[in-house]
């Protein structure tokens, strides 16, 4: 936005501040959220606090950074009344879980170490952030974030103490930081209608478990590698040895097979065209299957194992099944890409495809999150800088979301001005 489009709604924004910051003790710290949002809406091609400071007319250079990395208000508050506004808004039809990383110089930076960098496709100096958003094709907002602390920071009593980390904190896997955060969003009161995930979730087996005993439904992208058994595969019970002893448990026959595998066994026949949505070029469009299988595996056959035992003191060898989603585009020698869920078996396939296409908006918001608002300018070091600058991105983000979904109302028109066709007389 240029000054003067920001200017324009700079009442709507107060307005806005009042709510999303009331937790925010503080008249003068409220007043310094308005204008740390008015700095990252602002054109400009860097928001780090230098230079917003620079090009807004009320800006002061130390007073933002007070606000962001020294200042002690609560962003929780914060984020619970930006879902809670955004929430109805938006209507999700799921929640998307997916992580970013920011490149970094140096090793002070909070949570910073050499790891997989999804900016740069390799492994580099970054930092890495999971989040939970609720999305439609329309529309997405952040919902929570989790900075990922890295096995080094656990322990390190130095860097910890200099970037303020809380002592409560430590190492914790991408995959538990997001049910982490499905978890506080539940104690708000906030249910996902469906959980979405890239394969760096979808394909661990405990994380699918997570959900399920949760009772949250999911379309979780896996690896091709990712193991199953044919819906109607049978677990055989072996013959008992001897007329003592335990009974033993029924198991499968042979290896389980790769979803690539079993993907293989279905001709191009077995695939339907689906139509997801409208693209800029046209019709996204492409060929898929679903099926029954049942996920294999030693973390999904355990837990069951152990559950069993304890319950009922017997388990009958049989794997839950779930949903297999396979695409196969046209152009393609193989299916390309897989999908399982546990919705009930009668979902409409077009819309486990659509559901499991929703990750594009997440893609789309993420540009527009570090490109346009700044989400990877932040130049502090803290671990509550880190967290209050990217509460600000998320208000930011929510407030012209908000505009953006707002009803048009047109403009009246003056009857002085009303145009009439004027009469003829012969």
């Amino acid at each position: 936005m240029d000054a003067h489009q920001v200017n324009r709604v700079r009442a709507k924004l107060a307005l806005f501040v009042a709510d999303v910051f009331a937790s925010v003790p503080r008249k003068d710290q409220r007043a310094k959220g308005d204008c740390y949002l008015r700095g990252l809406m602002l054109d400009g091609r860097r928001k780090s606090v230098q230079a917003m400071a620079l090009r807004l007319p009320d800006g002061n250079e130390q007073n933002l950074q007070q606000f962001v990395n020294q200042s002690t208000w609560d962003p929780v508050p914060v984020q619970r009344r930006i879902a809670q506004r955004m929430l109805p808004l938006i209507a999700p039809t799921a929640w998307v879980i997916d992580d970013v990383s920011v490149p970094k110089d140096g090793r002070m930076s909070v949570a910073v170490a050499p790891q997989y960098c999804g900016a740069l496709g390799k492994r580099a100096n970054c930092q890495v952030a999971v989040s939970v958003h609720a999305a439609t094709d329309t529309a997405s907002c952040p919902l929570q974030w989790r900075l990922f602390l890295p096995p080094q920071w656990a322990s390190d009593t130095d860097r910890r103490s200099k970037t303020r980390i809380p002592p409560s904190v430590t190492h914790r896997e991408k995959w538990r930081l997001a049910l982490d955060m499905v978890d506080t969003l539940a104690t708000w009161g906030m249910t996902p209608p469906v959980v979405v995930a890239d394969a760096a979730y979808g394909t661990n087996a405990h994380f699918r478990a997570a959900l399920s005993d949760r009772q949250l439904a999911y379309v979780l992208a896996v690896r091709a590698d990712t193991t199953a058994r044919a819906f109607d595969a049978k677990p055989v019970a072996p013959d008992r040895n001897g007329a003592v002893g335990c009974w033993p448990q029924p198991r499968y026959q042979g290896p389980a097979s790769s979803l690539a595998a079993l993907a293989s066994g279905f001709g191009p026949d077995a695939f339907t065209s689906v139509t997801w949505r409208k693209g800029p070029r046209g019709e996204l469009r492409s060929r898929f299957a679903a099926v029954r299988v049942r996920p294999a595996g030693k973390a999904v056959e355990r837990p069951i194992r152990a559950a069993a035992s304890a319950e009922l003191g017997w388990w009958d060898g049989t794997l839950p099944d779930c949903r297999l989603l396979i695409e196969w585009p046209i152009d393609a020698e193989a299916p390309t890409d897989y999908w399982l869920s546990n919705l009930p078996a009668n979902t409409p396939i077009a819309d486990l495809v659509r559901l499991a296409k929703t990750r594009w908006r997440i893609e789309h918001d993420y540009r527009e999150l570090k490109h346009g608002l700044g989400l990877d300018h932040f130049e502090g070091r803290s671990w509550p800088g880190w967290h209050h600058h990217i509460t600000l991105v998320t208000a930011a983000h929510a407030f012209l979301t908000e505009q953006r979904l707002a009803p048009k109302v047109p403009t009246p028109v003056s009857p002085s001005t009303e145009c009439s066709t004027p009469s003829r007389t012969s």
